[in-house]
């Protein structure tokens, strides 16, 4: 990480209910000065409300925020030196990129020649410099996205809030924009915390992932960390793409046991419903009668440098990545063959991972 001029952010035990709906249970994790935290949920799960008690827009049921030692929990949005990053962008359509970048500014009153060479620098960091006479209905959707950027950077705010702010831009501008956001945020060194759905968009910005369903805390750890030592079955199966491979079974001992097929595995135990988990990366197909599973073809696709084949085993389908060159026919009966150092067994009644 680089070397920073951010601020520790803390969430200390946060509830949030709207009626008799809890939202958020308890919500506890510190951001560290200068990190890139990335809120990563499905839709429900409580990640934006959690980014909007943060920035004031939203009052906490209990517990307390903290920025930096200073506790803002009962702090009004404009002191608490946050500046957020909406996914509409919020730009005022009658003023032109200079005065939407340098609107914050105006509002403090800051002199009007330190405000043009604020909003100036803040332009060249997101490379929208030559674009500050025109308006925003002159702009692609990414030169609107840099607009918002650079208004929430004018301010140098000890905290980014960015609610995601590229999901209203095609897939390929996306990629760009992830590129230029983590180039921006190492470069600034401002504590950031960003919200998305996306979890391509996690394990690329992130410096560490929350992941956060129904309200509930998860799993807090590198993307890295997440993705190869899951903590339980929802996440194992959230991060991923294509998601982790489950097959429905049980726990014998030290053996897997589904439809007839043995896995030896690394843990132990005696469970009737148990779920083996591989990621398609691990996995391989053989020849029928080799391998741990039997199987049989459903689909081959072509995507480029590798060849996803999803098989059928009983009533799982499973994806493997094979090599580019793999050929095989639909119906055909083959084996799969699974790495044992990167198997992991769940329990699936609650979902919690066997150790």
């Amino acid at each position: 990480m680089a070397s920073t001029t951010g601020v520790p952010v803390t969430f200390d035990k946060i509830v949030k209910s709207f009626g008799p709906v809890r939202v958020l249970e308890e919500l506890s994790l510190t951001i560290a000065p200068g990190e890139f935290l990335v809120l990563l949920g499905a839709s429900g799960s409580g990640k934006t409300t959690a980014l909007r008690i943060l920035a004031g827009l939203e009052t906490a049921s209990s517990g307390r925020i903290l920025i930096g030692d200073r506790d803002v929990t009962e702090v009004l949005p404009k002191y608490r030196d946050v500046s957020m990053v909406f996914q509409s962008y919020a730009l005022y359509p009658h003023k032109t990129v200079a005065e939407n970048i340098g609107f914050p500014l105006k509002v403090r009153k800051v002199p009007k020649d330190e405000q043009e060479a604020a909003v100036r620098d803040a332009a060249a960091q997101v490379q929208i410099d030559q674009l500050l006479e025109r308006y925003p209905r002159q702009l692609s959707g990414g030169q609107r996205q840099r607009v918002a950027l650079a208004r929430a950077m004018v301010r140098r705010p000890s905290v980014f809030l960015m609610d995601e702010p590229l999901s209203n831009l095609d897939a390929k501008l996306r990629g760009h924009m992830r590129a230029e956001l983590k180039h921006m945020q190492s470069t600034l060194g401002t504590t950031t915390i960003y919200v998305t759905h996306d979890q391509i968009e996690a394990m690329t910005l992130a410096h560490r992932v929350a992941i956060l369903e129904k309200g509930v805390l998860q799993q807090l750890d590198t993307p890295a960390k997440i993705y190869n030592d899951p903590a339980n079955l929802f996440v194992a199966q959230f991060i991923g793409s294509p998601p982790m491979n489950v097959v429905h079974g049980t726990l014998d001992g030290a053996a897997f046991q589904t439809r007839g097929d043995r896995v030896d595995v690394a843990v132990s135990g005696r469970i009737d419903k148990a779920i083996l988990g591989v990621r398609p990366e691990d996995c391989g197909v053989v020849p029928a009668g080799q391998g741990h599973i039997g199987a049989e073809i459903y689909a081959v696709e072509l995507i480029g440098d590798h060849t996803l084949v999803t098989v059928k085993a009983g009533q799982d389908m499973l994806t493997v990545k094979a090599p580019k060159d793999f050929t095989g026919n639909i119906g055909e009966r083959v084996g799969i063959s699974l790495s044992k150092d990167r198997l992991f067994v769940f329990d699936a009644a609650t979902g919690a991972r066997i150790r």
